[in-house]
């Protein structure tokens, strides 16, 4: 009957029972007369079956420095008010139970020591007295008032469903890179160009009046001077916006569906035959 820390045996149980056994190791505990004992330290587990053994309580100043370990049966577990109340427990039974430093040393005789602290209380008189066992035999069935949670006056049990809890992750699912190259080709342009050219055109007149001979009429170096003009083509590259390219994103809207099977408890009542109200 080897014993485990809650965290050892339920590693996800901060995941998994957040709204119950994560809220019982922060529980304040009190002795019957409403006196502050001190607070839950850890949960102690039956490594076989996973089912709480025992509490284990920092008594604070109550009794400076020292831990000691309540069976959960004995716990009144109030989750409205955050709190543990222990029937009957005494300073002097805390005085009495051994200290627990490391779960290595809790072995047969030790729990031995623990039980016979409780069973030996006044107040607990009434607890059930197991049959006759030794180490070998023991069973902590055989004690339901000290280690059945579920049969004490005033418990609390929690009925959990399992609901399906929708959100949403945004992630990058691809990249589109938009950017630009240079393509390079052969233009051809025709520009039309004009030249000039001189003409000479020689003609015998027909009425000429004779002219008296002289200096007058021969007059030697006479120049007739003419421009000549011709076009040449001015050809360069000039860059011209030739379309604009606007990138931009755009939002669709779908709904995702799916499926899970989901468990709810349900309370199973076996009352013997006796009338009970259930409200």
């Amino acid at each position: 009957m080897a014993l485990v820390k809650l965290e050892e045996f339920y590693p996800n149980y901060r995941e998994d029972y957040s709204d119950n056994i994560d809220d019982i190791k922060t529980f304040d505990v009190y002795a019957q007369t409403n006196e502050k004992v001190g607070s839950v330290h850890n949960i102690l587990v039956d490594e076989q079956t996973g089912k709480f053994r025992y509490f284990v309580v920092d008594t604070g100043f109550w009794v400076f420095g020292k831990k000691v370990l309540l069976p959960v049966g004995l716990a009144d577990i109030n989750y409205t008010d955050k709190r543990i109340d222990v029937k009957g427990l005494t300073r002097e039974q805390v005085k009495n139970l051994p200290n627990f430093d490391d779960l290595d040393k809790v072995d047969y005789d030790y729990e031995e020591q623990v039980r016979g602290v409780y069973r030996g209380s006044v107040a607990t008189s009434d607890m059930t007295q197991p049959a006759a066992y030794d180490r070998s035999t023991y069973n902590y069935e055989q004690e339901p008032s000290l280690y059945n949670i579920n049969e004490q006056d005033g418990q609390t049990l929690k009925l959990y469903e399992e609901r399906l809890v929708a959100s949403k992750q945004r992630r990058k699912t691809g990249e589109v890179t938009v950017g630009k190259h240079i393509e390079t080709e052969t233009a051809r342009v025709a520009v039309p160009v004009e030249k000039e050219r001189v003409v000479i055109e020689r003609t015998n007149p027909t009425n000429a009046t004779p002219a008296q001979p002289g200096d007058a009429t021969f007059r030697e170096g006479e120049v007739a001077r003419m421009d000549i003009y011709e076009e040449t083509p001015d050809i360069h590259k000039e860059a011209v916006v030739r379309e604009e390219v606007r990138v931009k994103k755009v939002v669709e809207h779908d709904t995702a569906q799916t499926q899970e099977t989901v468990r709810r408890e349900e309370l199973d009542l076996d009352t013997e035959g006796r009338p009970i109200v259930d409200k």
